[in-house]
């Protein structure tokens, strides 16, 4: 079954909902955004969370001891890593390629060529946008995404995916998981209950 990380969460009514509908994970964003959390609300909303839950933290180009010190803090699983130099970060954060989710933005099957590159454990395709690190709302070529489990690494389907368009973007790129964060929105940063239970419901193959 695809998994679901809806990400950008901000408070913990969101994140218990989210989970109640049957959310495998929660995104927070550590990085400059509308959604950004700081570390001890993320820590408080952590602390409320059921066992098997995956908690992830989002960064754009971050200092290495830095993050590492809020992945120990907040106790996160996952980093999800946006921007250059994936190799030395986890050299210099000694965290785990299997917890860091390496963030490639695609605008055409010739950025694939960087997953082979990667020292991330798990990938999370994304849309490129000139100017932009993620959070655009707006989707790629699915086609493109498909072509990216020939890899071999996991991959996690991101970029202007809604309850409309999850199930046929699953369909196509086939994904391990998707990934939501505007697309269930009633404002930045929070979330319509409405269309997070539709996203994982359809995602998750409830809905034909």
């Amino acid at each position: 079954m695809i998994r679901v990380k809806i990400c950008g969460i901000t408070n913990a009514e969101d994140a218990l909902w989210a989970v109640q509908q049957g959310a495998d994970a929660i995104g927070f964003v550590f990085a400059p955004s509308p959604r950004q959390i700081d570390n001890n609300r993320a820590k408080g909303i952590r602390d409320q969370l059921p066992p098997f839950v995956s908690v992830v933290g989002v960064f754009v180009n971050p200092d290495p001891h830095s993050a590492r010190e809020t992945f120990e803090h907040v106790g996160l699983d996952f980093v999800q890593l946006y921007g250059n130099g994936e190799r030395r970060f986890l050299r210099e954060s000694a965290l785990r390629p299997k917890s860091l989710i390496h963030a490639i933005s695609v605008g055409s099957a010739a950025d694939l060529s960087l997953i082979e590159k990667s020292s991330g454990g798990i990938i999370l395709l994304d849309t490129k946008v000139a100017g932009k690190t993620g959070g655009t709302g707006k989707t790629f070529d699915w086609n493109i995404a498909a072509k990216a489990r020939a890899y071999g690494k996991p991959i996690i389907l991101s970029g202007g995916l809604d309850a409309n368009n999850v199930e046929r973007a699953i369909r196509i790129a086939l994904p391990q998981a998707v990934d939501v964060s505007s697309g269930v929105e009633s404002a930045p940063g929070k979330k319509d209950p409405d269309k997070v239970r539709d996203f994982i419901r359809r995602a998750k193959g409830y809905v034909a």
